[in-house]
Parts: structure tokens; C-alpha cells; sequence
């Protein structure tokens, strides 16, 4: 389970008196937490992973807002966190393997962009991010 690996980590973080790290971890295991608690059961792998991808989203976005502030501290911390973030996302695709998943399961040019998104979507869940299953799905169906 990820919230178990979770809280050790934050363990030893707090040993280490890594700061960064933990405040990252805190926010990550209560999401999981607050997730777990709503549901009233465990979590399931993927409902994991779309939590993972979910503050790995809002912290792409703090990031940009640090660019565009041109915060050199602030973008290094943000990075910090995406790399830590992205440590507990499964491995992921790259572009060739999702297309070839792709047209293996039925993608094809002509196709409508809602009906491939609907094949794309549980078939890449937790595998590859958004940005890059619509980037795929847009090349096949164009």
C-alpha cells in the first residue's frame, strides 16, 4: 500500500529533520487519509495513483507560477517536490508504448476525440499523464 510507504518515509524524514520532505509527505498522507476516510474503505491502487497525479498537478501549477514570478528558491522547491511526488507514481509509458497500447485497443484515424478518450483513459490510468494521453490519442485520430 502507498500510504504505507508513505508514512515511513515521512519517519524518516522527521529523523532526518528534513523539512521539505515532510511537509510533502504530511500533505500527501492526509490526502490519502481524508480519501480513505470518504470512501470507508481502503483505497485501491489506482484511486492512489490519482491522488499522486492530483498534487503532482497542483504542483506543476505552483511551479509555473513561480517561473512566471521568476522566484529561483520557489522553483527549486517546487521541483523538489514533483521529483519526490513522482517517486511514487508507477512507472510510466512513454509516448511510443501509449500509442502502440492505443492502436492495440481499437484507436484509430477518424475516430471521434471523446469515444478514443473513453478507450485511452481506464486503459492508462496511473501509466502516463493527461498531457501526454491526449497528445497520443490527438496524433492516432488526426
Amino acid at each position: 500500500m502507498l500510504k504505507t510507504t508513505v508514512f515511513e518515509q515521512l519517519k524518516q524524514a522527521m529523523r532526518d529533520k528534513d523539512t521539505l520532505t515532510k511537509g510533502v509527505l504530511t500533505l500527501l498522507k492526509s490526502q490519502l487519509d481524508l480519501a480513505e476516510k470518504e470512501q470507508g474503505s481502503p483505497l485501491t491502487a489506482l484511486q492512489e495513483t490519482e491522488i499522486v497525479n492530483r498534487e503532482i498537478k497542483q504542483t506543476h501549477q505552483a511551479l509555473e507560477g513561480a517561473e512566471k514570478a521568476e522566484r529561483a528558491d520557489l522553483i527549486e522547491q517546487e521541483q523538489a517536490k514533483l521529483k519526490l511526488l513522482e517517486s511514487f507514481l508507477p512507472e510510466q509509458l512513454s509516448q511510443d508504448e501509449v500509442k502502440q497500447l492505443l492502436i492495440d485497443n481499437g484507436v484509430v484515424s477518424g475516430m471521434a476525440m471523446g469515444d478514443a478518450m473513453k478507450i485511452a483513459k481506464p486503459l492508462l490510468a496511473g501509466k502516463t499523464d493527461g498531457k501526454t494521453m491526449s497528445t497520443v490519442v490527438k496524433s492516432l485520430i488526426s
